[in-house]
């Protein structure tokens, strides 16, 4: 990751060729957070909090914001009422307007388990809350350094573009795909099953360059689980899953749902069992994103 962003300094030319790359680098960086704080990756606790600052780097946002908003709301509600990241809280239709623009309707209502996180932390638990602050003075210092670098040694202009194509794209680009990988894996799946409540893909390409995170049935019933054995644990429960659900090539599913459903609408995703927003008990539901507490990474709240 460091390697393809600085080369860029060293030779802006070959910004049109790497800054492609640093994306793909900086979504890899997302996934391997999200694993992280599902399942740390070194014994040592200092080593992990070591390692969520670097990721933070290439991510784009400080890595401990996974907790509130993904370990113990997400997994909790799995894209029920309560859950900060649902996919039908305006509409339940799937295009692909709908698509794009998730990512900033789910950034605005994960600000909240966010910002409470934070607050409780600092009131109930000083360790945390140093470490939060922490990972944001790392971050946006680190950011500010890299930025003053690429202008001291490219002006103005060259120094912003320097940095934008070296950081900045591929953070965006990360932070924009992953919340894109939450939408498809939960619109019109059924959180009230006990095996439909996301959408897999198990093609070998996007599971090999994604770590796994294809498997997202698998991840949501052992979230703890180490993503090394996800392929293991997908071939046990793939025969229990709506086949609606279950998909080989990411790409093909993308240009099924977005470029032929407009014209053919056989090709778009329909509602598998029960509605997210149809409770089986019939009570109301209600969009506020539910209350977490300040508790560690590593942490994964049970599925209610």
């Amino acid at each position: 990751m460091p390697v393809v962003a600085l080369a860029q300094y060293f030779r802006p030319e070959l910004i049109p060729y790497l800054s492609p790359l640093g994306c793909y680098l900086a979504l890899s960086a997302g996934v391997m957070a999200h694993n992280h704080n599902h399942c740390p990756t070194f014994k040592n606790r200092r080593m992990n909090a070591l390692f969520g600052y670097w990721l933070s780097h290439f991510y784009g946002y400080p890595t401990f914001a996974w907790v509130p908003t993904h370990n113990l709301n997400h997994h909790k509600y799995v894209n029920k009422a309560g859950d900060a990241t649902i996919t039908w809280r305006y509409t339940d239709k799937h295009n692909g307007w709908v698509a794009f623009t998730y990512f900033f309707v789910s950034s605005y209502w994960q600000s909240d388990p966010i910002k409470q996180y934070i607050r409780k932390a600092r009131q109930s638990n000083p360790t945390l809350f140093r470490q939060i602050i922490m990972q944001y003075v790392m971050w946006a210092g680190l950011h500010l350094a890299l930025l003053g670098l690429a202008v001291a040694w490219h002006g103005v202009v060259g120094g912003l573009k320097v940095w934008g194509f070296a950081f900045l794209v591929p953070a965006l680009f990360a932070l924009w795909t992953i919340m894109f990988f939450n939408y498809i894996q939960h619109i019109h799946t059924d959180p009230w099953s006990e095996h439909d409540h996301s959408r897999s893909f198990d093609g070998v390409l996007i599971n090999f360059f994604l770590f796994n995170n294809g498997l997202h049935a698998a991840h949501h019933e052992m979230p703890g689980a180490h993503w090394s054995t996800l392929r293991e644990a997908h071939a046990k429960i793939a025969p229990l899953i709506n086949p609606q659900l279950i998909h080989g090539s990411f790409f093909g599913w993308c240009f099924r749902s977005y470029v032929l459903a407009p014209f053919f609408p056989r090709f778009g995703t329909r509602q598998v069992g029960r509605a997210p927003f149809d409770p089986p008990t019939g009570e109301a539901v209600q969009l506020a994103s539910a209350d977490v507490d300040a508790l560690e990474s590593g942490i994964n709240a049970a599925r209610v």
